[in-house]
């Protein structure tokens, strides 16, 4: 069985002449750093090694909604590799970490070899496009408690960790919605006994019952990501 020394899905399904011909280089990835902003070039794929980044939609008062999220399991950046060069989004570190970038020529080549690579990337476009169909329904669907619940689950999936740092306030953004209401969803998992927050930190104490507890979207999109990696496990070299 191949081993690989990357943690990241797609680099782990490359093999080694792919990842030759990326050029790639490690990269630190600190907490709040800006990966891409609207209207501006892409001119690297960055591939998360540890940590993750969000996606999100901003508006002209300032205020901004997730629309995607980023981890080990994906790639950013894709849309430059699909004609769109100038990014729609905002996309930036929420927990600090570390990776490998590859400049956007080096990754259009490779991309237009029609590939391993150009099908991994193109299964991770299909992926992002699932999360943000599917988290434009939950806005309008459900519950805030239930969708902090699942987010907070999102969350500890990419950190692999239950335990991460995160305010209220950034939590309301990313969920859309006042930094009161997303205050009262947290008071009310902690007295569930699902989280304990502290100085910023929070951190998931019952993973199952939490999951019970958040919307269907966690569990939809959780088996939508499995099968995705499934696919690419099965056809590696």
């Amino acid at each position: 069985m191949r081993t690989s020394p990357f943690q990241n899905n797609l680099l782990r399904n490359l093999d080694a002449s792919a990842i030759e011909r990326l050029g790639l280089r490690p990269t630190a990835l600190p907490l709040r750093q800006e990966l891409e902003s609207p209207g501006n070039l892409v001119h690297n794929l960055i591939f998360i090694e540890d940590g993750f980044a969000s996606m999100t939609a901003t508006f002209h008062d300032g205020a901004q909604v997730e629309v995607a999220m980023f981890g080990y399991e994906s790639v950013i950046g894709t849309s430059a590799l699909l004609g769109i060069k100038r990014s729609p989004n905002r996309v930036y570190m929420q927990l600090g970490g570390h990776g490998f970038y590859s400049h956007i020529k080096a990754a259009a080549k490779e991309f237009d070899l029609h590939d391993r690579f150009h099908g991994l990337v193109l299964r991770d476009a299909q992926a992002q496009l699932t999360t943000a169909r599917q988290a434009a329904g939950c806005n309008a669907r459900h519950e805030v408690e239930e969708r902090l619940a699942s987010w907070l689950l999102f969350c500890a999936d990419r950190a692999r960790s239950d335990k991460f740092t995160i305010s209220h306030e950034f939590l309301a953004q990313m969920l859309g919605s006042t930094r009161p209401t997303v205050s009262m969803a947290a008071a009310a998992l902690r007295h569930r006994g699902l989280i304990e927050y502290c100085r910023g930190t929070m951190r998931i104490l019952d993973h199952k019952r939490t999951e019970q507890r958040a919307c269907e979207c966690y569990q939809v999109l959780k088996e939508h990501f499995g099968r995705s990696t499934e696919s690419a496990v099965s056809s590696t070299f």
